[in-house]
């Protein structure tokens, strides 16, 4: 019951990764567009593509977070004591991009469009790299079972600070393989070239990130480098392959497949940390069996989890179908 709980929270974790990552990504691009008039018709895009589906990314984030605190709640407690500063400043950094999103087209001068533009991009900044830098004081081991860790030392060390990177990395290559493939559908070839120019830079500074980070694992989170290299191992060559593929495809113009075999890649990504952390909630200290709740509260939470996914996957899923062709407009 405890795994299968597991399980439906670690698909949020995936969908957030996937949906919450490429809508951050477009906030970092959005702050690396270039000036005001050459980058103009790029931020246009970034707002057009993300404006009807940003909100709705962070239900994943909150889905996760409620059911970690309730089926899990022995793990919740050492990790929101331990990851105070991560927590709060992702925290402040999700309210103030959407702030920053959502004024910046009503204010009325260019001072003022700047400042909530500046928010909104420094935000998708570093939102994903604390978060990033979370996932890798839980897989460096650095969470105790009860009470409160380091609250500096537990994120900022060589696996924290890796998993920060690929996640600004990993946020910023979705965002550019989505945009290019958005561009190059409504017509505006300049605009996918620039943003396909820069996946391809950011996917292979990610690919060597990620390498690069093999030896940092092994000697500061051994537990999650022996998983990756044992059971994992199937999900880490596929997370390769597929990255691979979706710069191969990025190459050629091959904008729709690109944006599949990226997803694959993130997807295998996140698959293959629970997999290479397994049966650990908090690596040497809580294990699955020791840190869920009772078998009643489980129970209920599934049976909850699967009212809901009928009444809130449909809308959802066409809400992004209607986004990807373009149907929405928002209203004056």
């Amino acid at each position: 019951m405890a795994e299968a709980v597991l399980v439906a929270m670690w698909l949020g974790v995936t969908l957030y990764a996937v949906f919450g990552g490429a809508d951050f990504g477009a906030g970092v691009w959005d702050l690396l567009a270039g000036r005001a008039e050459p980058g103009s018709p790029r931020r246009a895009l970034i707002e057009r593509s993300i404006g009807p589906v940003w909100e709705a990314n962070h239900v994943w984030l909150i889905f996760v977070l409620v059911f970690l605190w309730t089926g899990f709640p022995r793990v919740f407690a050492p990790l929101a004591s331990t990851m105070l500063i991560p927590l709060t400043v992702a925290a402040l950094g999700i309210i103030l991009r959407g702030s920053g999103f959502a004024f910046r087209k009503h204010v009325g001068t260019i001072g003022q469009q700047r400042l909530f533009g500046a928010s909104f991009a420094v935000a998708s900044l570093l939102t994903p790299f604390f978060l990033g830098t979370i996932a890798g004081a839980v897989a460096s081991g650095r969470i105790p079972a009860t009470g409160a860790g380091d609250l500096v030392g537990s994120w900022w060390n060589p696996t924290a600070i890796l998993g920060g990177s690929l996640a600004v990395l990993t946020a910023a290559y979705l965002a550019a393989t989505f945009l290019a493939a958005d561009a190059a559908r409504s017509g505006l070839p300049d605009v996918a070239t620039w943003f396909r120019i820069r996946a391809l830079i950011v996917g292979v500074a990610a690919g060597g990130v990620a390498m690069a980070g093999i030896g940092v694992l092994r000697s500061d989170a051994p537990v999650l480098y022996h998983g990756l290299t044992g059971r994992g191992l199937t999900l880490v060559i596929v997370s390769a392959v597929a990255g691979t593929g979706s710069l191969g495809l990025l190459a050629t113009r091959r904008y729709r497949t690109a944006r599949v075999a990226a997803v694959v890649a993130v997807v295998a990504v996140v698959w293959g940390w629970a997999v290479g952390q397994y049966p650990w909630l908090l690596v040497g200290a809580l294990e699955i069996a020791d840190g869920s709740g009772s078998i009643a509260t489980l129970r209920a939470m599934l049976i909850s989890l699967g009212i809901g996914a009928l009444l809130f996957v449909p809308p959802l899923v066409y809400l992004l179908v209607l986004a990807q062709r373009g149907e929405l407009t928002e209203s004056k």
